[in-house]
């Protein structure tokens, strides 16, 4: 583990060559803390929403109005956790690679050849990419659960994962559609 300022910390998750900025499909896993399940139950195979789990997916849905570049695909508000697939879709601003095409995931290929545009600023302002979109919605349900007395938090960081063709898309959207069925069996069933 590495010190930054003489304290530990934990290395980044994120593929390093990688600008999350960039035109992709993204899936996201977001944990509350200590993976309380602060959303609602399961019954029978689906979701009961309580009040904060309500909010959480009302604000998930509200994402591309705070974010005109994103598109969302499926998502589930779990007890303890959401997941969905983020799509980042920019018109070409200087350093876009690519569109998106939810049903074509063909030209998804990492970076490889010297012709592709290098990361952006690692260490300027964080806006117009996954983790600015993941730190609005997050703010955005914990302000709704400090302002209505709701003992709600989030973990501090998300888990990511980049879709590189459509097969992986495939696997993926049928899982998160069938979290709610499989609840039992789910790693973040604590």
């Amino acid at each position: 583990m590495d010190k930054f300022r003489n304290k530990y910390r934990i290395l980044s998750a994120r593929l390093q060559n990688w600008d999350y900025g960039w035109n992709a499909a993204y899936f996201v896993t977001i944990c509350t803390v200590n993976r309380e399940c602060h959303f609602g139950n399961i019954k029978n195979g689906e979701m009961n929403l309580m009040e904060i789990g309500k909010k959480a997916d009302e604000y998930w849905l509200e994402i591309p109005e705070h974010f005109p570049f994103v598109k969302l695909d499926v998502h589930v508000v779990m007890p303890n956790h959401v997941h969905g697939i983020i799509i980042i879709n920019k018109t070409d601003d200087g350093r876009v690679r690519r569109t998106v095409e939810t049903q074509n995931f063909a030209s998804l290929q990492m970076p490889s050849t010297p012709e592709s545009p290098q990361p952006g600023n690692k260490f300027g302002p964080q806006s117009q990419n996954l983790a600015s979109i993941i730190r609005g919605y997050k703010t955005g349900v914990t302000k709704y659960a400090r302002i209505n007395n709701i003992h709600f938090a989030w973990q501090s960081r998300f888990y990511d994962h980049i879709i590189r063709n459509d097969a992986e898309y495939q696997r993926i959207k049928k899982y998160i559609i069938n979290n709610p069925k499989k609840w039992n069996d789910d790693s973040l069933n604590t």
